[in-house]
């Protein structure tokens, strides 16, 4: 079950690396940077899942709950600050997914996506969505160590 998983959550990077490498090369639109964050969201709620599902296994906790926000929780009550800099990035990133949005250069090779999240401008160009696919590969990595 945890291979299963742990696939998918391979495959949701593999889709991110296209989206940013590929996509956001030719298109250069907001609209592909935030289809990669959703990517990069699924994979985190896959990853989350893959470790709730093993320590499951192993008996250590009950049940998996259900919504999200329980899941982090949970996960950072099993791995205290191992995975606290992981929950927050994924925060992060659910934010941006629901906030709205203004674009910069559009179509231009400089293309911003600029959110507004808790009062702060946060702008978001291809090197910072570069960092956010490496955040999220040190996740899915971690998931896949611990799993393992």
């Amino acid at each position: 079950m945890t291979d299963y998983l742990e696939d998918r959550a391979q495959d949701e990077l593999k889709r991110v690396d296209h989206l940013i490498y590929v996509s956001l090369k030719y298109t250069r639109t907001c609209d592909v940077m935030l289809n990669a964050m959703k990517r990069m969201i699924s994979a985190f709620e896959l990853g989350m899942n893959d470790l709730l599902f093993h320590y499951q296994a192993k008996k250590k906790i009950k049940d998996i709950p259900d919504s999200s926000k329980e899941k982090v929780e949970l996960l950072e009550k099993l791995f205290k600050n191992k995975v606290t800099k992981h929950t927050k990035f994924y925060s992060l990133l659910k934010k941006i997914e629901t906030c709205e949005f203004s674009r910069r250069e559009e179509y231009r090779k400089h293309v911003t996506m600029i959110a507004m999240i808790d009062g702060k401008k946060l702008e978001i160009d291809t090197p910072t969505l570069l960092d956010y696919y490496k955040k999220t590969r040190e996740f899915v990595d971690f998931v896949k160590e611990v799993a393992s």
